[in-house]
Protein backbone atom coordinates (compact mmCIF):
# COMPACT_ATOMS: atom_id res chain seq x y z
CA UNK A 1 0.00 0.00 0.00
CA UNK A 2 1.54 3.50 -0.90
CA UNK A 3 1.14 5.73 1.48
CA UNK A 4 2.50 10.48 1.05
CA UNK A 5 2.16 12.79 3.22
CA UNK A 6 -0.43 15.94 2.31
CA UNK A 7 -0.40 19.83 3.34
CA UNK A 8 -3.56 21.02 2.69
CA UNK A 9 -4.01 25.00 2.82
CA UNK A 10 -7.39 26.65 3.10
CA UNK A 11 -8.65 30.15 3.92
CA UNK A 12 -11.71 28.76 5.76
CA UNK A 13 -13.15 25.78 6.29
CA UNK A 14 -14.89 25.60 2.64
CA UNK A 15 -14.00 26.43 -0.47
CA UNK A 16 -10.83 26.42 -2.53
CA UNK A 17 -7.65 24.96 -0.90
CA UNK A 18 -3.78 24.30 -2.16
CA UNK A 19 -2.32 20.68 -1.61
CA UNK A 20 0.94 19.65 -1.98
CA UNK A 21 2.13 16.06 -1.90
CA UNK A 22 5.26 13.74 -1.16
CA UNK A 23 6.33 10.38 -0.40
CA UNK A 24 8.45 11.41 2.38
CA UNK A 25 6.98 12.17 5.15
CA UNK A 26 9.89 14.44 6.68
CA UNK A 27 9.35 17.10 3.61
CA UNK A 28 5.40 17.58 4.38
CA UNK A 29 6.49 18.09 7.62
CA UNK A 30 8.70 21.42 6.98
CA UNK A 31 6.34 22.36 4.42
CA UNK A 32 3.82 22.27 7.19
CA UNK A 33 5.73 23.95 9.01
CA UNK A 34 6.82 26.25 6.10
CA UNK A 35 2.61 27.30 5.97
CA UNK A 36 2.58 27.76 9.41
CA UNK A 37 5.12 30.09 9.70
CA UNK A 38 4.13 32.16 6.61
CA UNK A 39 0.00 31.33 6.86
CA UNK A 40 -0.61 30.65 10.39
CA UNK A 41 -0.95 34.19 11.41
CA UNK A 42 -4.60 34.86 9.09
CA UNK A 43 -7.40 34.20 10.77
CA UNK A 44 -9.13 32.37 8.45
CA UNK A 45 -6.36 29.88 7.00
CA UNK A 46 -6.67 26.03 8.32
CA UNK A 47 -3.18 24.30 7.76
CA UNK A 48 -3.26 20.62 7.83
CA UNK A 49 -0.43 17.70 7.59
CA UNK A 50 -2.32 14.45 6.23
CA UNK A 51 -1.60 10.89 5.40
CA UNK A 52 -2.84 9.04 2.79
CA UNK A 53 -2.37 5.58 2.73
CA UNK A 54 -4.66 3.84 0.26
CA UNK A 55 -7.38 5.90 0.02
CA UNK A 56 -7.37 6.56 3.94
CA UNK A 57 -6.75 10.37 5.02
CA UNK A 58 -5.93 10.47 8.76
CA UNK A 59 -5.01 14.18 9.78
CA UNK A 60 -1.91 14.60 11.57
CA UNK A 61 -1.91 18.04 12.65
CA UNK A 62 -4.14 20.96 12.21
CA UNK A 63 -3.55 24.40 12.81
CA UNK A 64 -5.71 27.41 12.76
CA UNK A 65 -4.90 30.93 14.30
CA UNK A 66 -5.95 29.71 17.72
CA UNK A 67 -2.74 27.24 17.28
CA UNK A 68 -2.29 23.96 16.80
CA UNK A 69 -4.28 20.42 17.21
CA UNK A 70 -2.67 17.17 16.76
CA UNK A 71 -4.20 13.56 16.53
CA UNK A 72 -5.35 10.85 14.24
CA UNK A 73 -9.27 11.58 14.79
CA UNK A 74 -9.22 15.31 13.14
CA UNK A 75 -11.39 15.93 10.26
CA UNK A 76 -9.56 16.77 6.86
CA UNK A 77 -11.48 19.43 5.30
CA UNK A 78 -12.74 18.82 1.99
CA UNK A 79 -11.74 15.03 2.49
CA UNK A 80 -14.53 14.37 -0.40
CA UNK A 81 -12.45 16.52 -2.88
CA UNK A 82 -9.60 14.76 -5.13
Amino acid sequence: MESTSLVRLAFGTVGPAVEGKWSVPGTAQARYTERVGLRGANPAAVIQLIENRGGHRPVKRTWTVQGEITGSGLPALGAGAR
